[in-house]
């Protein structure tokens, strides 16, 4: 969503989820939509509070690793949630807590969300999932949204955004841009999220330029604007002249601006931070499914399960591209992105090869959630080897 050592946002528990995915499956899950076992809800209700009142407004929670004012992760989300807001007007009443860790303050600060009254509760990175699940236990009266998650329960259900269609779309542009062919990713945690959108951006780079590289640095932190800097510039040195990144600062942009080359925001428009050097921003907006969540409630409709969207549902776009990208490229984006919406046009059809020359997705074949879900090797392209993730 990210969502991380230190693993903040998305990190340790999805590592750990990751890992033991890896015993029952090919490949290893990293819990988008993996079909694991949800653990049940206890009977038992310690401190269950009572039935939404007939009157007054809903009061929905929400729970963010990093801070509001990120510009990427969780500045995306606080966007989703003023959209339900304005969407929804007196019906609901929300709020948030900031810069949430993952771990046992995650699952304390969602126990007093839920004391305070609040009867819809998004948790919004991976880390958040065993907490939010011991807490949906014994709160069974409250409905909990996970993001990015893959475990659900009777009052616990899953979201997520497909960020890899923004990554391919990414690099549609970043391939045609470059002139030496070589691209980097400053990556944050090595799980199947981020290693899917490494290979999205690969691919959709090839598909105009079939001589591409692309080199990743690991930052092992999801919001860490000096580290992110750092990981910039070794690409820089390393002869990428376009940056993409899968961490949730502008510090990528930053640097690209300084050293007069170019890359893309994350999450959120970033175009302001790089004026020069902002190719484009591939975007997650949230308030749609917000607001389907809120009404979903507030209807008496909401379900248990798992819900992935993209473009197609409005969840994914490409924005604000600059002037210097070429008419040609930016046909070209736009045909993927009907394509995306429409059905026509899949990212993961087959043949895909792997960077060890082996094929991974069959001509013709194209790959399900389950194997997007799992994904732990890199594509033909990608150099170096993914970190183990331990």
């Amino acid at each position: 969503m990210s969502s991380r050592p230190n693993l903040s946002k998305r990190s340790m528990l999805k590592l750990a989820g990751w890992a033991s995915l890896a015993a029952t499956a090919a490949l290893v899950g990293c819990g988008k939509k993996e079909e694991a076992a949800a653990p049940a809800a206890s009977e038992a209700s310690a401190a269950a509070p009572a039935a939404v009142a007939a009157s007054g407004p809903l009061k929905i929670a929400f729970a963010y690793i990093g801070p509001v004012g990120d510009a990427g992760w969780t500045y995306a989300h606080d966007r989703g949630r003023l959209e339900m807001e304005k969407e929804l007007g007196d019906k609901v009443k929300t709020t948030f807590v900031e810069k949430v860790p993952e771990g046992p303050e995650a699952e304390r600060v969602i126990r007093d969300l839920v004391g305070q009254g609040n009867t819809l509760i998004f948790g919004t990175t991976f880390g958040y999932m065993e907490p939010m699940l011991k807490v949906a236990a014994d709160n069974p009266n409250v409905k909990f949204e996970h993001g990015t998650g893959y475990k659900t329960a009777p009052n616990m259900r899953t979201y997520d955004a497909r960020t890899y269609e923004g990554a391919y779309m990414a690099g549609v542009i970043a391939g045609g841009i470059t002139k030496s062919n070589t691209l980097g990713v400053v990556g944050s945690i090595p799980i199947p999220e981020v290693i899917r959108n490494i290979n999205a951006f690969t691919l959709g780079a090839q598909s105009v330029n079939p001589k591409i590289k692309t080199k990743v640095v690991w930052v092992n932190a999801w919001f860490d604007p000096p580290k992110e800097t750092e990981g910039a510039q070794s690409l820089l040195n390393q002869g990428a002249d376009v940056l993409f990144q899968n961490t949730d600062s502008s510090a990528v942009l930053q640097a690209a601006e300084k050293a007069g080359k170019h890359a893309f925001g994350w999450d959120s428009d970033m175009s302001k931070f790089g004026p020069k050097s902002h190719l484009a921003s591939a975007v997650i907006n949230w308030g749609p499914y917000y607001t389907k969540a809120a009404k979903d409630a507030l209807e008496g409709t909401w379900q248990t399960g798992g819900v992935w969207w993209g473009v197609k549902e409005g969840a994914i776009d490409l924005v604000s591209i600059s002037d210097a990208v070429p008419g040609e490229l930016k046909a070209k984006v736009e045909t993927v992105k009907n394509g995306l919406k429409d059905g026509s046009f899949v990212i993961w059809k087959g043949p895909i090869v792997g960077q060890d020359g082996k094929e991974v997705v069959a001509k013709d074949t194209v790959a399900d959630d389950k194997f997007l879900g799992g994904i732990n090797f890199y594509v033909k392209g990608v150099e170096g080897s993914v970190p183990s993730g331990k």
